[in-house]
């Protein structure tokens, strides 16, 4: 397993407060990982670290490979590209020439990509007009390119569609995907908008008082959220043979309990175990959305 970044008990504390305690995290090459949390979680503070913005109270972290401690972390911290609470963006200034003033700041020494960039965030056509007439979706998408000035294969984004209407955040979303897809950027994406999230991740972390409490592919929370139904059993072998039989999807999770995920008719069910001498005492249908597993995970709505 190739990871991009891994953390190690990382710890930052702020007088008595931790803001991150034990905090351990393993970002994948190629995957578009989603840091999900409330806000004050400790996300933002996370990023901030790996951006090289604060050091850690405790603990370390490696990208690529190379720790923190080493001094080629600044060279390593080139193949990032980061937009962190509000970009610097330069509103009097047209999206070429914000993008040519970040040429200069990061000391590129000619304007290579300026053009593509600005193709692939879909702002090429739009000439001299300043960035304080752009709508707050073209912004966020202005700040992506910033961000792509000198080429990262690694982008963090910190809340991208914060404030954005339905039709930018689907553009945030098809570009993000875009760029995973064509130009094999792995993206660290925090955010609290957990259905949006579920849209665009490959890879999740749930944050929680500074901590990671898990994390799952997408693959594993789409398993664990899909519809199912719950049913209790008198006689789980028996039902189990049926539903073999059947070739119904299932998984037992109790002695007495077991989940069905496909599709049945719940009478002829009962009926069919009925003559296996295995009774339903309960049933119950569920489905589970992103944004329940992750309050169920933390232990309810008073933690949220």
């Amino acid at each position: 397993m190739e990871y991009i970044l891994e953390t190690h008990n990382l710890e930052k504390k702020y007088k008595k407060c931790k803001a991150l305690n034990d905090f351990n995290i393993h970002i994948e090459k190629g995957a578009i990982y989603g840091l999900i949390g409330r806000n004050g979680a400790g996300k933002t503070t996370f990023i901030r670290l790996i951006c090289g913005l604060q050091k850690p109270t405790k603990g370390n972290y490696e990208i690529y490979g190379i720790s923190n401690e080493s001094k080629q972390i600044i060279e390593i911290r080139k193949r990032i590209g980061a937009i962190i609470e509000n970009s610097s963006i330069l509103l009097d200034m047209t999206a070429e020439d914000n993008l040519k003033e970040q040429y200069k700041i990061i000391g590129l020494p000619n304007y290579d990509w300026l053009n593509e960039i600005l193709k692939l965030v879909g702002l090429a056509q739009t000439g001299k007009k300043k960035a304080k007439n752009f709508s707050l979706g073209m912004k966020q998408r202005l700040g992506i390119a910033i961000a792509l000035v000198g080429n990262p294969d690694f982008l963090i984004l910190d809340e991208p569609i914060n404030g954005l209407d339905p039709e930018g955040i689907i553009e945030i979303r098809e570009l993000i995907l875009k760029l995973n897809k064509e130009k094999g950027i792995t993206f660290l994406i925090s955010s609290h908008y957990l259905d949006e999230l579920s849209k665009v991740a490959t890879h999740y972390g749930f944050v929680n008082h500074g901590q990671i409490l898990k994390e799952i592919t997408s693959a594993e929370l789409e398993k664990n959220c899909r519809r199912k139904i719950e049913i209790k059993v008198s006689n789980v072998k028996e039902c189990v043979k049926y539903l073999e039989n059947s070739k119904i999807s299932y998984e037992v999770i109790s002695e007495n309990i077991i989940n069905i995920y496909d599709k049945i008719n719940i009478a002829e069910l009962a009926v069919n175990l009925s003559n296996r001498n295995c009774n339903i005492s309960e049933l119950h249908e569920k489905e589970e959305s992103l944004e329940n597993y992750y309050i169920n995970l933390i232990g309810g709505n008073d933690n949220v």
